[in-house]
């Protein structure tokens, strides 16, 4: 499955328009990465376990998206974005979405 935050792969054409292809992670902070975080917030740093919490989750949504995009026959997503939002307190959502397609390569 290719994933692309660009509209158009260079050699390849859109031959099937298939909608839009979503996927989610909702994650929730760790009662230890909080206490880590608030040593950081401190005296300044990185926030090394937020950023893999955020990470994990990021890989999660594109795998969910790509299932999705699979599932309707799609062999690629296009423009694809991120977006995140705060479902409760101390929870957050990664949402990935883009324009599940068919490509084929252009006749030379």
């Amino acid at each position: 499955m290719l994933i692309t935050n660009l509209e158009t792969v260079p050699g390849q054409r859109v031959v099937k328009h298939l909608g839009l292809a979503q996927g989610s992670s909702v994650r929730a902070k760790h009662i230890g990465r909080d206490i880590m975080a608030s040593l950081k917030n401190i005296f300044g740093g990185e926030l090394k376990g937020y950023t893999e919490l955020l990470q994990e989750s990021r890989e999660e949504a594109l795998e969910r998206m790509s299932a999705q995009a699979a599932s309707i026959g799609a062999n690629a997503v296009l423009n694809i974005r991120f977006s995140t939002s705060t479902i409760a307190q101390g929870a957050a959502e990664i949402f990935a979405y883009g324009t599940a397609v068919v490509l084929e390569p252009v006749d030379p």
